[in-house]
């Protein structure tokens, strides 16, 4: 049986006039700093690490001991920190 042949379409470019303004939006964005990851990166390891600490030595610190449970909020409070960070890191 013959092979048929392929049909080949032409790659799709957008009229100049669609949305102009996003296109130059997203060309826009820069690459974040070097500091910004290295800050979201230290945020969540030192709320891991606090969260860490607090199961380990809590009763022995002095403010863990007074903050109770709310230890927890300040360590995944850091590690959500971070977490937003990564989502506007670019």
């Amino acid at each position: 049986m013959p092979k048929s042949k392929v049909r080949r379409k032409a790659a799709y470019i957008p009229p100049s006039d669609v949305l102009p303004s996003a296109a130059s939006r997203a060309r826009a964005k820069s690459p974040s700093p070097t500091w910004y990851a290295v800050v979201m990166i230290a945020l969540m390891v030192v709320g891991l690490i606090y969260i860490v600490l607090y199961y380990i030595v809590g009763t022995d610190i002095g403010f863990m001991a007074s903050l109770g449970a709310w230890n927890f909020l300040v360590g995944f409070g850091l590690m959500v920190a971070g977490l937003i960070m990564s989502m506007r890191w670019r």
